[in-house]
């Protein structure tokens, strides 16, 4: 038969998912295992990845690099702050930052990651930047880990219609023989140790062919010291930042009084409705009054089985209701963001209206009334 003709009927592979979110499933799977706080993925592009770490609650500072500023400025929108993170603050805190710039060249900025990935990154390397990548990532920066992704050439034979290369700007694409050697030799020549996987299977018989996409994860042996760090620390930066996001958060004293506000007075809100309720119910029937004043004192079993002892049982006087502060407190998610009794007090000190004594939230009735 025709080779030509073979080539043209080739049957088309197809990756389900797609091989790139294979690629960053892998990637997220690994923070889902070692916990970084801080990530960098090198050749970021237009920032995919960056933005499924985004959601990673371990992740505190995400950076991203990329040789075309272009790129990544088409999509760096997608890395800021929605309104919802702002009504809805995280209790963790989180920095992205975008840089400009050649993973053949030493940044300070670089410094301190625990993670970081270059997914896709270095089959677009000239021959001079190869050479001065693995000084550059495990030398200088030096994070506990590294992933790197590159596409495996003896899976090439399998596409119909690649050539040569999978895509123009490649410089070149290794076989799983070039790409553990190259590994290897730089996990020995640094320090680290690697291991080899991939994504994208061979069909069932071609086993032998490996992964369509080629992974090396290289794990740091030991420690590097604060010394060494900062005898290689370049004088000046060259990397160009052209985004920088800081989302709100709860260690962010501003937003976790607004935080702290809000949720104190929704849950006096909420005691104060049911408490108006069995009111309400009650009536002026002493035997209603009873079973109110009974309701009252079973308070904890209609808000979340809270103990509720005497004093802080909440009441109606005249035309006011007060919810002591140690209810409110009680409650777990006001308990969780204050720590403690005196930090809920201070936080809310001049922003929640108060009874005489600052031990309860207090709410007028008759002005409620008026206004409804």
């Amino acid at each position: 038969m025709d080779k030509n003709f073979q080539e043209e009927f080739k049957p088309v592979i197809k990756f389900e998912p797609p091989l790139y979110k294979q690629r960053h499933q892998f990637v997220k799977d690994l923070v889902e295992k070692y916990k970084p706080k801080k990530v960098a993925d090198l050749g970021c592009a237009d920032c995919s990845l960056l933005w499924m770490l985004k959601f990673c609650s371990c992740i505190e500072v995400l950076a991203g690099l990329d040789i075309c500023a272009n790129v990544m400025k088409e999509k760096m929108h997608t890395l800021s702050p929605l309104p919802v993170d702002y009504l809805q603050p995280s209790e963790r805190s989180l920095t992205v930052t975008l840089h400009h710039g050649s993973v053949a060249h030493k940044d300070p900025c670089m410094l301190g990651f625990d993670l970081v990935t270059c997914i896709e990154l270095i089959e677009h390397l000239e021959e001079s930047e190869l050479k001065k990548f693995p000084e550059v990532v495990f030398g200088f920066m030096a994070p506990s880990i590294v992933v790197i992704s590159t596409p495996n050439s003896e899976f090439n034979p399998l596409f119909p219609r690649v050539m040569l290369y999978r895509h123009p700007d490649h410089k070149f694409e290794w076989s799983q023989a070039q790409f553990q050697s190259w590994a290897l030799e730089t996990a020995r020549c640094y320090g680290y140790s690697v291991e080899f996987t991939g994504v994208g299977h061979p069909p069932t018989g071609m086993e032998k062919v490996g992964f369509c996409t080629q992974i090396g994860v290289f794990f740091r042996k030991s420690p590097q010291t604060g010394e060494s760090v900062q005898s290689e620390k370049p004088t000046e930066a060259v990397y160009k930042t052209v985004f920088k996001a800081v989302y709100p958060s709860l260690k962010d004293g501003k937003y976790l009084q607004n935080a702290v506000i809000s949720e104190v007075i929704f849950t006096a809100q909420i005691i104060k409705h049911r408490l108006m309720s069995k009111r309400e119910e009650s009536g002026d029937d002493p035997e209603r009054k009873s079973k109110f004043q009974h309701s009252v004192d079973s308070f904890s079993d209609c808000l979340g089985k809270l103990v509720v002892e005497k004093h802080m049982e909440p009441f109606v006087s005249g035309n006011e209701v007060y919810i002591p502060l140690s209810t409110i407190f009680s409650f777990p998610k006001v308990n969780r963001l204050c720590g403690t009794f005196e930090k809920l007090c201070k936080l809310i000190a001049g922003k929640v209206t108060l009874s005489s004594d600052g031990s309860a939230v207090m709410f007028n009735i008759e002005h409620e009334n008026e206004e409804n």
